[in-house]
């Protein structure tokens, strides 16, 4: 059997925005074959039955035959390396629990060199996934060892990756439900900090935390004793408690409120070192011990009899309600109580380490609640309890059973009430009643905390009854009355004047009332003002715009090479244009040389326009008007000659079109035509704007109107705008300084 060398990784980047490839962010790998060009994989002994051993879901990878059992139909007819690899790490991430189905391979001009791609919502878990996949795919086409342990090693290392790298569980399915209302998402940090929608329109999640999530909310929140005083004020049952100092303050507290109680930290959450149904003196100091490293002081509190509750409360209405149950395992006279914990608990697949995983594990070793709780039944790890007896491992265990439906309206509203006056818009509120469909006060029920920034993985994965929609909740609370979470984005793509196209653009938006910030070859600029000298026509730049909470609308230049290597720095525009096909000389290290090729490029702009957008694109190329169908929104075509073939096919059926006639611009609809106000003869015009072209005017006038910006300042605003950025620059600075030393009129 031959012996093959290692396909070569020779280059890897990774497309964070729509690409040429797709919508979403890709993993793209440039692969050199070596040998294995020659050797597709049908020609290579037993490899299909060797990787189909290690990796038998590839199965179901469907590939280009359309059905399950697709790719191993490829891989027996003959299929080459590169394709391969592409299955292996998809079938990888979707082992390690993030699946995907797309992925390309696509030879290049060099023989034995390929692209492929493949679907990754996060770079490193993507570059381990590709790291991991070649090893396996190595030692299967060279009948390398390989076992099923390896195949797990590398499912875990992916794992792994997964597991550092993406939003946890409550920030996720808050961004899930903004994806289902196609509200745009950017993550600011490595944590669990999300940007929902873009500039002025945005607003930032952290886990169950919100903009509108009150510091001073949070912070009574955190003090429990605090919270029980405001709650009370305001005639929500809390049980009676007092903050103590030592062990034996707690116990005299205990013995003026009343046995049993309750102690617990006061400013700690999730349940740590909270002991409940206290009864002798005994229990209540070694209870203060296990609360007093938790928190900065330890209340004691009235027993509430009856099923803790977790009620989700987002703004101003209960959403979801989860109930918790005591914990317990029964003993058959063999087993010691940490085996029992392990074979009666811990063995439940809804129980883990990680955030996914609805139930906790329990780990005796580390849980001093829990060891009080066995000593307080004459027992700890080692004991083993006689067949039958059921010992408690915890009180107020896992909340795991949903009961949203059984929350009583008068329950509701003093979980409402709690979280009003604590001051959070989202607050998970903790009480304790025997029966979550009567009123708190006929059963002595009461609240016992309210939390800000609550999980939410109790109502997405309960362990009994139904997931709740709580994402969606919080999503609409955060975008009420079907707001998109957008700002006007006007992509512009080519490579004949763009930067200034772009600038007048972006002039025009500033005319029109919005807030404006523009990203161009000629730098980066917020409302005229140039912030940043360098080229900033890329996405780091036009990311930057996007994070920008001043900014009502954005203008970004795409060079061709911008697309390729990064991809676009937004999802969706409102407006894209595309001027021309040219700059294929420049590309040649993405395999470019043609301006034919560019089309596949520069259709990206145009892929991402708004169902409710329009794109812009120049008549004067037909590749380029060609464009149209693409579009899932409206078309304006533009272009110097009238008489241009794509021009009059689009006006005839219709569309809509910026042209020049008579030596003035031109407004199209169909058959009906004006001319643009407030612009008089371009031959005066081009006099006293030499630095932009023709074509670049007609494609700004089509953006402008396109956003609904009134004709007359169009005109007007065109006629204002200084091509020269060094002038413009000098204008504005002198105008700033002027109004800065002019009288005040008081």
């Amino acid at each position: 059997m031959n012996r093959f060398d290692d396909i070569q990784l020779l280059r890897i980047n990774y497309l964070r925005g729509p690409n040429v490839w797709t919508y979403r962010p890709v993993l793209e790998s440039w692969l050199d074959l070596g040998t294995l060009e020659d050797f597709p994989s049908n020609t290579i002994d037993g490899f299909t039955g060797r990787l189909t051993a290690l990796l038998p879901a590839l199965i179901e990878h469907h590939c280009g035959v359309g059905e399950r059992g697709g790719f191993i139909q490829r891989l027996n007819e003959g299929t080459w390396a590169g394709h391969v690899l592409e299955h292996v790490v998809i079938e990888l991430l979707n082992l390690a629990g993030m699946p995907t189905g797309f992925g390309q391979t696509r030879s290049t001009s060099k023989h034995g060199v390929y692209r492929m791609v493949f679907r990754a919502r996060d770079e490193q878990v993507a570059r381990a996934a590709l790291t991991e996949g070649h090893r396996l795919l190595m030692a299967a086409i060279n009948d390398d060892p390989f076992t099923p342990a390896d195949v797990q090693k590398a499912v875990d290392a992916v794992r792994g990756q997964v597991e550092d790298c993406y939003l946890g569980p409550s920030t996720a399915c808050i961004v899930g439900a903004a994806t289902d209302r196609s509200i745009p998402h950017l993550r600011l940090n490595s944590g669990n900090l999300v940007q929902l929608g873009y500039g002025a329109s945005q607003q930032r999640i952290w886990t169950a935390e919100t903009d509108y999530t009150s510091a001073i909310g949070e912070s009574i929140a955190s003090d429990k004793e605090l919270t029980k005083s405001l709650l009370a004020s305001c005639g929500v049952p809390v049980p009676e408690g007092r903050v103590v100092e030592s062990a034996e303050e707690a116990w005299e507290a205990a013995e003026d409120i009343g046995l049993p109680v309750a102690v617990k930290p006061s400013d700690a959450n999730h349940g740590r070192g909270v002991s409940l149904e206290l009864t002798t003196r005994e229990e209540v100091m070694d209870a203060f011990a296990v609360a007093e490293p938790e928190g900065s002081d330890v209340m004691v509190e009235r027993f509430v009899r009856g099923a803790e509750h977790r009620l989700l409360v987002v703004g101003g209405q209960v959403v979801a309600a989860a109930r918790g149950e005591v914990i317990t395992v029964t003993g058959d006279g063999k087993t010691n109580v940490v085996a029992l914990i392990d074979k009666q608990l811990n063995s439940d697949p809804r129980r883990g380490a990680e955030e996914e995983f609805p139930l906790d594990l329990i780990d005796l070793a580390t849980d001093a609640k829990l060891q009080l709780e066995l000593q307080r039944q004459k027992l700890d790890g080692a004991s083993v309890p006689e067949a039958g007896r059921v010992v408690v491992i915890q009180r107020n265990g896992n909340l795991g059973v949903d009961c949203t439906d059984q929350v009583h309206p008068e329950v509701a509203h003093a979980a409402v009430l709690a979280a009003r006056v604590v001051g959070l818009d989202i607050a998970g509120i903790d009480l304790v009643a025997q029966d979550i469909g009567r009123p708190l006060a006929a059963q002595g029920g009461a609240i016992v905390e309210v939390n800000a920034g609550p999980g939410l993985l109790m109502h997405l994965k309960p362990a009994v009854g139904s997931p709740r929609p709580v994402g969606r909740a919080i999503c609409d609370h955060l975008f009420p009355d079907e707001a998109s979470g957008r700002i006007p984005v006007i992509g512009v793509a080519g490579s004949q004047d763009t930067a200034v196209l772009a600038r007048l653009v972006a002039w025009l938006l500033g005319l029109g009332g919005h807030y404006t910030g523009l990203a161009c070859r000629d730098g980066l600029f917020l409302e005229r003002r140039r912030v940043d000298a360098r080229d900033s026509a890329h996405w780091e730049a036009g990311h930057r715009l996007l994070v920008n909470r001043a900014v009502q609308a954005v203008v970004i230049e795409n060079g061709a090479a911008s697309i390729l290597r990064d991809g676009l720095a937004y999802d969706r525009c409102e407006v894209g244009i595309v001027t021309d096909l040219e700059g294929a000389g420049a590309l040649a290290e993405f395999d470019i040389t043609e301006s034919d090729q560019m089309v596949k490029v520069l259709r990206t702009q145009v892929d991402v326009v708004l169902a409710e957008g329009t794109a812009v694109l120049n008549a004067a190329d037909p590749r380029v008007a060609g464009l149209a169908p693409l579009c899932d929104g409206a078309v304006i075509l533009y272009s110097t000659d009238p008489q241009a073939p794509a021009l009059s096919t689009h006006q005839s059926t219709g569309g809509k079109a910026v042209l020049v006639r008579q030596d003035r611009v031109v407004l199209a609809n169909g058959s009906s035509e004006s001319f643009l106000p407030g612009l008089g003869r371009l031959t005066v015009w081009r006099a006293t704007h030499i630095g932009v072209s023709l074509e670049s005017l007609l494609a700004a006038v089509a953006a402008a109107w396109a956003l609904g910006i009134p004709l007359n300042l169009i005109g007007a605003g065109v006629e204002a705008f200084e091509a020269d950025l060094n002038a413009a620059l000098a204008s504005l600075q002198l105008s700033q300084s002027a109004s800065l030393t002019s009288p005040q009129l008081s």
